[in-house]
């Protein structure tokens, strides 16, 4: 049951970080991306600049930052769903791009940290 409402809260978020992005002139191209590689919260383009997003929540920061949870194994993730995104779309590796994180705080702030992260592939 908690994993359900985890989903359903992190949807929730990822929904208000769509719009946020929509808001600020990014093209959303989609959400919830998943594939072999793993998963995207979104993908949205900045001008011509790709943008793959990572959108993390955290109630209380007793438990953390919510930007701690995009650890570098996660990025190695990210950044392996981005090169199964790049293949199935035919993007060559000239295509700019750049990870985002967008981070919630349970009392209603946040934070979108753009080139949070460089793309990295080492020991996944």
């Amino acid at each position: 049951m908690a994993e359900k409402n985890n989903r359903k809260m992190g949807a929730a978020f990822e929904q208000k970080a769509a719009e946020y992005l929509a808001g600020q002139g990014y093209q959303i191209l989609e959400r919830n991306h998943k594939n072999r590689g793993g998963e995207i919260d979104i993908i949205a383009k900045d001008k011509e600049m790709l943008v793959f997003t990572e959108v993390k929540y955290r109630a209380n920061v007793c438990c953390g930052d919510p930007l701690e949870a995009v650890h570098q194994r996660k990025q190695r993730r990210i950044c392996m769903a981005v090169l199964y995104y790049y293949r199935k779309h035919g993007y060559g590796m000239t295509q700019p791009c750049r990870f985002d994180v967008i981070a919630f705080y349970g009392n209603g702030l946040f934070r979108h940290i753009q080139n949070a992260f460089e793309f990295q592939l080492h020991h996944i």
